[in-house]
């Protein structure tokens, strides 16, 4: 799969920032120890379904699969994680920033699209 490097770079950029995003919408969306717990609890959940659950031999990754999974399961669980980062940081009051990461995603699948057919071919 010929995923130019600024293309990488903008998805593991995403990831991250996904993660920051589930964590800002766990912290604004709930009070008291709910908001330690939440904001803590839901990036550290997201990065472990997510180097969990993987196609075997998927080539934009290492290869390994601890928990095998169909192609379509794991376009779903990247689209839920992504997406609810970029809408964590809409939430947390940050709608330009929320939308931006949104857009980038979807920037960043059109040009995967040979990714996204082998994954659904799996």
């Amino acid at each position: 799969m010929g995923n130019a490097w600024w293309n990488l770079t903008l998805r593991f950029l995403l990831e991250l920032a996904a993660l920051l995003g589930l964590g800002m919408a766990g912290w604004s969306l709930s009070e008291g120890w709910w908001r330690w717990l939440l904001s803590l609890a839901l990036p550290l959940i997201a990065a472990a379904l997510w180097g969990t659950f993987a196609v075997p031999d998927d080539p934009s990754r290492s290869g390994r699969a601890p928990v095998p999974v169909p192609g379509a399961a794991r376009l779903v669980l990247e689209l839920v994680i992504l997406f609810g980062g970029a809408a964590g940081i809409y939430l947390a009051g940050h709608a330009a920033a929320g939308i931006a990461m949104a857009l980038l995603i979807a920037l960043s699948y059109a040009f995967s699209l040979d990714r996204l057919g082998w994954l659904l071919r799996q």
